[in-house]
């Protein structure tokens, strides 16, 4: 077993037994060992437990720490994870995931190319695939790009990637826990890192093999989020007020927070704070929305 270990592998998992071991099976199968696989246990009630108890007693050339907790979501297991990790980055990997055996390989070059920049990096990223060959969404010409997550657009960086944080980073950008809720978007930290001046080397090579299988955070979909309103309003503030949108998008989120903000029984001077805009134009978006729904039922 490596004593060294420059990235702790995470994986947040939830009543995912039955498929955990693929991912187990690539951790064993990496070229390079300089790692730890630090997973945390959101409740589950099948036999996850069980089969970390068996692959404990496994000769494994990497170190695996299992914690289990109530259940809280997967931001919560983020923070947790997040405080206690020994790797100096800090690469999340679903349970229905798995990585190429050169995956650990590759993100220690890279970040070993970055780490002498005076360029300010929250760390560096690869894509995701369906296969070792198919990305997941869209990618630019080139080797690698080093941007913003607020920047991806704008170099064609669509689509779920596979970035790996500097673990102090994502030290000083915890996710936020709203009370009753148990999720919320990953990209309300992931811009608020880039808000505030952190860019990302995007390197062109597949890293990660993603599986949307049913019963995951994906194929929940919309009802996540509906379930979870509070979270869906601060992402899609955030999205506002970071993102470079042109005036039409800006216009359509605008409306669709008000809308959702409204669902939540939220006053006139809450959402005027929220958006930083003046009552009379939220007042304005409120009376723009009611013509839009007295439109469509007369359609």
């Amino acid at each position: 077993m490596s004593n060294n270990i420059d990235i702790t592998v995470f994986t947040p998992t939830f009543n995912r037994g039955h498929l955990i071991k693929k991912l187990y099976d690539s951790l064993r199968k990496q070229h390079n060992y300089c790692f730890e696989w630090l997973v945390i246990d959101d409740g589950s009630m099948d036999n996850t437990e069980d089969f970390f108890s068996e692959i404990r007693n496994h000769s494994n050339n990497f170190h695996i720490r299992y914690i289990k907790t109530e259940n809280g979501g997967k931001h919560r297991a983020i923070n947790k994870a997040v405080d206690i990790a020994n790797g100096k980055l800090f690469f999340i990997v679903d349970s229905d995931d798995y990585l190429p055996e050169f995956a650990i390989e590759r993100i220690i070059q890279w970040e070993n190319e970055i780490s002498n920049s005076n360029v300010k990096f929250a760390g560096v990223s690869g894509n995701r695939g369906v296969t070792k060959n198919e990305i997941i969404g869209t990618t630019f010409s080139g080797e690698y790009v080093d941007a913003s997550s607020l920047e991806r657009e704008k170099f064609k960086i669509m689509g779920d990637k596979a970035e790996v944080f500097y673990t102090k980073v994502l030290r000083s950008y915890k996710f936020p826990e709203i009370a009753g809720e148990n999720f919320i978007t990953e990209s309300v930290v992931w811009f608020k890192i880039a808000s505030d001046g952190f860019k990302i080397r995007w390197f062109n090579e597949i890293i990660c093999i993603t599986e949307y299988l049913e019963g995951g955070l994906t194929q929940a979909g919309l009802s996540l989020y509906e379930r979870n309103m509070n979270g869906l309003l601060l992402s899609t503030r955030q999205e506002i007020r970071y993102k470079q949108l042109s005036l039409k998008w800006r216009l359509g989120k605008c409306l669709r927070y008000v809308e959702l903000a409204r669902k939540q029984r939220n006053s006139i001077t809450r959402i005027s704070n929220d958006l930083i805009l003046s009552k009379p134009i939220v007042l304005m978006l409120v009376i723009l929305l009611i013509v839009k729904k007295n439109i469509k039922k007369r359609s």
